[in-house]
């Protein structure tokens, strides 16, 4: 198989779970940290990828997301006659059953990766207390996780409610005036797609602030195993 990754965390996966078969991941791919000296080609970004590019890479298939990836990108591989899978993830149960689609369509068996992780994931901890939350994904306009969407799913599992949960839009923007107003218990900031840190968004407010992976809260790929931990113990430290 010859597989061309347009989603991050799905470049890790296929990377990790059927070596050999990537031969093109875009810009933003960053796992496996050694992409480049395996000689994988880079194809642009996620939402602008070099459709010429990809088919002379003259994949077998290419991965893509239904909400990472613009379609007019996808509609022209497959004009071009290339084979094109679409995932859609909103939940955890979700990533799970596209991940097994995505490795089985790479000729992968089942990797133990998903296995540990789904393992993690159903033998969760009982929180503390349930939080409220509100999980900027980006400053300058503030944006924010609304409704359906894969972070808030894993949170929601980990004992934090986010306050936009029931909000029309999935990704709303929000003005800051208004995200301090609704006075979470909690702030939680990952690292992307906007990469907040302790000088960059905990002061806009009063409420404690996470920091967390980004890689950990929204990618769904090997690094699920870990996220559980890892997210727990941000949480935690953050409302000592």
């Amino acid at each position: 198989m010859r597989v061309v990754s347009l989603v991050p965390s799905l470049t890790e996966a296929v990377a990790v779970s059927a070596p050999g078969a990537l031969v093109g991941a875009t810009e933003w791919c960053s796992h496996p940290e050694d992409l480049d000296d395996l000689g994988v080609v880079r194809v642009g970004g996620t939402k602008n990828p070099d459709v010429s590019r990809i088919i002379a890479l003259a994949p077998d298939l290419v991965i893509a997301n239904e909400e990472e990836n613009r379609e007019p990108d996808l509609a022209s591989l497959r004009a071009a006659g290339v084979e094109v899978l679409v995932t859609e993830v909103r939940d955890l149960p979700g990533a799970f059953r596209e991940l097994a689609r995505v490795l089985a369509a790479c000729g992968a068996g089942r990797p133990g990766w998903l296995d540990e992780a789904e393992a993690a994931w159903g033998q969760l901890p009982e929180p503390d207390a349930r939080l409220r939350a509100v999980i900027p994904i980006w400053r300058r306009p503030w944006m924010v996780l609304g409704r359906d969407t894969f972070a808030g799913d894993l949170l929601r599992r980990l004992g934090v409610d986010n306050v936009y949960a029931t909000h029309a839009e999935r990704y709303p923007h929000v003005p800051v005036e208004e995200l301090r107003s609704v006075a979470p218990d909690l702030m939680v900031l990952p690292d992307e797609p906007y990469r907040f840190t302790r000088e960059d968004g905990p002061e806009e407010f009063t409420a404690p602030s996470a920091l967390v992976s980004g890689r950990h809260l929204t990618w769904y790929g090997p690094s699920l195993a870990q996220a559980p931990a890892e997210l727990i113990a941000a949480l935690r430290a953050a409302c000592r």
